[in-house]
C-alpha cells in the first residue's frame, strides 16, 4: 500500500467514522476506498469491519460521556442483534466475490426504501412489544454481519421509528454495532479475509472521526443529526441509482 493510499483511506475514514456516529453509512464509502488500494470483495469487507468494531469503541465514549448510555434499552436490541450477526457473517464468509457483489446489490434495495419513507410528523413514540423487538433486530444482525456497509441507517431509521430520538438511536445503534463486530470480526480474520494494514489506517481515521461525531451529536442534538442523516440517504440513493461506482 502507499503513501497516498494510506492517506486517502485515513482520511476517507475520518469522513466515515464522523457520519457512522451521526448517522451511517460510511462504510459505502470506506469499502470502495479500500478497493482503491488493492483490496476487493470479501477482503474489503473484512478489513472494513475491524475499522468498525474500533471506531465504535470511541464513539460509544463520546456517547457515554454524554449521558447516552442505557442499557435497559441497549441489551433488548442488541442481544438479538448479535444472534442474526453471527448467522449473517458465517454465511458471507462462504461465499465468493461474485455472490457477495450481487447480494450487496439486492440488499441495497429495501434499505433505500425503508431511508425514503417519509414519517408522519405527528406519529406518537411508541414501544414495541418485545417478541417483535427480537424479531426485527434479529434481521438487521443478519444482514449487519453479512453487509455492514449501511447497517447503521437501517438501524436508526428502526430505532427512530420504535420511538427513539435520533441523539438517543444513535447511542444505542453504536453499542449493537460494537456488539455484532465482536462476533463478526473473529469470523473474517478465522478465514483470513482481513488485510491488517489497510484496517489499521482506517481504523485510525474512523476512531477519531468516531469520537468527534458523537460529540457533535451529543451537543447540536437532532438539528445536527439531521442534516447528516439527510446526506447519507442521498449518497446511498446515489448508488442505488447508478451515478457513482
Amino acid at each position: 500500500m502507499s503513501i497516498g493510499s494510506a492517506l486517502l483511506i485515513f482520511v476517507g475514514g475520518l469522513f466515515a467514522g464522523f457520519v457512522n456516529a451521526m448517522a451511517g453509512g460510511g462504510s459505502l464509502l470506506t469499502v470502495p476506498l479500500l478497493a482503491l488500494a488493492g483490496v476487493d470483495g470479501l477482503l474489503a469487507n473484512g478489513t472494513n469491519r475491524v475499522s468498525v468494531l474500533l471506531s465504535t469503541l470511541t464513539t460509544g465514549r463520546g456517547f457515554s460521556k454524554g449521558g447516552y448510555v442505557d442499557w435497559a434499552q441497549i441489551l433488548p436490541v442488541a442481544a438479538p442483534a448479535v444472534v442474526g450477526g453471527a448467522v449473517g457473517s458465517v454465511a458471507v464468509s462462504q461465499i465468493d466475490d461474485q455472490l457477495f457483489e450481487r447480494v450487496f446489490g439486492a440488499v441495497m434495495i429495501p434499505l433505500l426504501i425503508l431511508a425514503l419513507r417519509p414519517k408522519r410528523a405527528d406519529a406518537a413514540p411508541s414501544q414495541w412489544p418485545l417478541p417483535l423487538t427480537i424479531a426485527v433486530f434479529f434481521l438487521a444482525g443478519i444482514y449487519a454481519g453479512a453487509i455492514q456497509a449501511g447497517v447503521g441507517l437501517i438501524l436508526l431509521l428502526i430505532l427512530n421509528r420504535a420511538g427513539h430520538d435520533l441523539v438517543t438511536g444513535n447511542a444505542i445503534k453504536n453499542f449493537v454495532v460494537t456488539g455484532v463486530s465482536l462476533i463478526a470480526v473473529p469470523v473474517f480474520v478465522f478465514q483470513g479475509q482481513v488485510r491488517w494494514l489497510p484496517a489499521l489506517v482506517l481504523s485510525a481515521g474512523t476512531m477519531i472521526g468516531g469520537y468527534a461525531g458523537a460529540n457533535s451529536a451529543v451537543s447540536g442534538g437532532e438539528k445536527v443529526v439531521k442534516p447528516v442523516l439527510a446526506v447519507a440517504v442521498l449518497i446511498l440513493a446515489g448508488k442505488m441509482l447508478g451515478l457513482y461506482g
